[in-house]
């Protein structure tokens, strides 16, 4: 099976067949698709001007496509580098439990779903850098009563989503289900009470 970087290499490689660096761009997303894999596929399109189901995307498009999923996973490889340093430390210390970062942390090993969209339409406008690394910066500091990634109030309590953990605060302006670890106790209390009122 290809890993990553072979796959971005077909993508980038004029001597491939233009369907087959199509094929390889999605195969990228089985390997990293912070959204999950049908959000991520949606969102690099229309950042880089081409359609979900466009079979012949120019070229230039496919790379500008990768370029973005490709810094976006080097800003999360660094933060799981980090992550991992971190750990070791606190074993070494003797701090043997994790925390809830830890928890959520383990869930989303390797980026598939750090900021988990059920809906693939609706998802973060940002290049997906940029977004990791507002995620990476709420995981970093005391929990906020808002999305992380827009800044957005309104966080709704969903049940049934496509995802581990199948339930929890999404973002009704970005679409991102938010992390628990990065909010306040009374934050997920208005989420939960947030979905109450629309299910009245």
């Amino acid at each position: 099976m290809a890993g990553f970087r072979s796959l971005a290499r077909q993508v980038r490689d004029p001597g491939c067949d233009l369907a087959l660096r199509r094929y390889s761009l999605r195969k990228c997303l089985e390997k990293f698709a912070p959204y999950g894999h049908r959000a991520t596929w949606d969102h690099l399109c229309s950042r880089a001007g081409f359609g979900p189901e466009d079979r012949s995307p120019e070229p230039a498009r496919l790379v500008a496509a990768l370029e973005e999923l490709e810094e976006a996973r080097s800003v999360w490889q660094a933060y799981e580098t980090e992550f991992t340093e971190r750990r070791r430390k606190e074993k070494h210390d003797g701090l043997r439990r994790p925390g809830s970062v830890d928890d959520w942390h383990r869930m989303t090993w390797g980026g598939f779903g750090v900021a988990w969209c059920d809906d693939p339409r609706v998802h973060p406008r940002a290049p997906l850098a940029e977004v990791l690394r507002r995620l990476i910066a709420a995981l970093e500091r005391a929990p906020g009563s808002c999305c992380p990634v827009c800044a957005g109030e309104h966080l709704v309590w969903r049940y049934g989503l496509d995802h581990d953990p199948s339930s929890g605060p999404v973002c009704a302006d970005c679409g991102i289900l938010v992390p628990r670890p990065v909010l306040t106790d009374r934050a997920l209390a208005f989420a939960r009470r947030e979905r109450l009122l629309m299910s009245a």
